[in-house]
């Protein structure tokens, strides 16, 4: 159910890492010579991130993070938008700033200094479009509870909550925070679980904030359900978490998704796509789909279908933000 009350200047606002994407054409091989599992994610050190990046072929510069990918995606859409995270005062640190501010994305935390330099995802493209990320997170990793605006929070129709952010201390801390001022305010709370290793690492965590009632919206893919919940066999994941939850959206790839709401089951197939360069982002984008037309007050198999055109569309290219019209696209499609 969506936030009906006339007092929302915002429709999402979303806390999480901010940081660049570095997005480089791979073969396999190198992924294997550097010890790298393909398709995976890995946190990885300065002095890793330097020499993974010397080594690395010509890429293009990208703003990125999960949470981020989110909000620009529903801003292309339509949404008002915040992002809550943190860069320090540095080259990438502006390019990611302005990259959301050129959208209309409202960005009001001061970077910091730049002795912990703005994180970066060095993205490893392989030919069939599968992506090996390793993340530097930077300042991102130091994102403080006086970041964040409290009106600005209590504004808005949903609060988005990144997995990735949840690892490191200081903005575990905010989240937290975060959480309780939108449900002071009457408002819903999504969480994005991000990756298996974070589900493994914060699990508890995780199903606590569920089983507190904390977590309104839900955002997994099939191996995320599968880690949250212990279980392998998918429709027993479905139903392990979605009675908890006001909302389950599971992304399955090529098979579509699955959504459970209010009790009701929604499923949407995968929108057709020519060729798929680059899965970066699909599920950021997904979200982005799928909350935009639930502020919207559309139905849920319409937030659905929103969800997979704006997947399709940035799959299609390199980078996670998208680069054709995609409220075009929904219109012509959905109307």
């Amino acid at each position: 159910m969506t936030d009906t009350t006339p007092d929302t200047a915002l429709d999402i606002i979303a806390i999480g890492n901010a940081l660049v994407d570095v997005l480089s054409p791979t073969a396999d091989d190198f992924i294997a010579s550097e010890g790298l599992t393909r398709g995976a994610m890995q946190l990885i050190d300065a002095d890793r991130a330097t020499s993974l990046y010397a080594k690395m072929g010509p890429g293009v510069e990208i703003s990125g993070g999960s949470a981020g990918n989110t909000v620009a995606g529903a801003a292309a859409l339509g949404a008002r938008c915040a992002f809550v995270g943190q860069v320090a005062r540095d080259q990438l640190g502006e390019v990611f700033v302005h990259d959301l501010r050129s959208q209309g994305i409202a960005f009001t935390v001061p970077p910091r200094t730049p002795d912990v330099p703005t994180g970066r995802c060095l993205v490893l493209v392989s030919p069939d479009g599968q992506r090996t990320m390793n993340t530097y997170l930077g300042a991102a990793q130091y994102l403080p509870t006086s970041a964040l605006d409290e009106a600005q929070i209590a504004s808005a129709k949903v609060l988005l909550l990144e997995g990735y952010l949840w690892d490191p201390a200081e903005p575990r801390a905010a989240m937290k925070a975060a959480i309780g001022i939108a449900r002071k305010a009457g408002r819903e709370v999504a969480l994005g679980v991000s990756a298996v290793f974070c589900i493994l690492s914060h699990r508890a965590d995780f199903t606590a904030l569920i089983d507190e009632g904390q977590i309104d919206i839900l955002f997994a893919n099939e191996e995320e359900l599968f880690a949250l919940t212990g279980l392998d066999e998918f429709e027993a994941a479905v139903a392990a978490v979605a009675p908890k939850l006001r909302v389950l959206v599971a992304t399955r790839g090529p098979a579509g998704a699955v959504a459970i709401a209010d009790g009701k089951r929604f499923e949407v197939a995968a929108e057709p796509v020519d060729r798929v360069v680059d899965t970066t982002g699909a599920g950021d984008l997904f979200s982005a789909g799928y909350l935009t037309g639930h502020v919207q007050g559309r139905s849920v198999e319409q937030c659905l279908r929103m969800g997979a055109i704006a997947a399709a569309e940035v799959i299609s290219h390199y980078g996670a933000r998208p680069e054709a019209d995609l409220k075009m696209m929904v219109d012509a499609r959905l109307g």
